[in-house]
């Protein structure tokens, strides 16, 4: 974790003057939403993250359909690199 002055982070890193633009999530994530974002991270499928978590693929299915929804992202990959950037999410 590195904190810099703004006016540091916004020469550094022109991706986070676009996502202090987007809102930060309306309802934060919950511990297994957070879970499966790190999974579809690692590039899991639904059916792996569903084995590995002991859950069935269609919970894992809600779960990600609810962190499309929290985050504001249309896909998977749009949904990790919010994350990524939020920091819910490490790489």
């Amino acid at each position: 974790l590195v904190v810099l002055d703004a006016s540091v982070r916004d020469a550094l890193a022109p991706a986070a003057t676009a996502l202090r633009g987007r809102a930060a999530p309306t309802e934060p994530l919950t511990a297994r939403e957070l879970q499966v974002l790190a999974m579809l991270a690692n590039g899991l499928s639904n059916r792996r993250v569903a084995e590995r978590m002991a859950i069935s693929e269609n919970t894992v299915k809600a779960h990600v359909a609810s962190i499309l929804a929290k985050l504001g992202a249309t896909t998977r990959t749009e949904a990790v690199t919010l994350g990524v950037r939020l920091g819910l999410v490490m790489l």
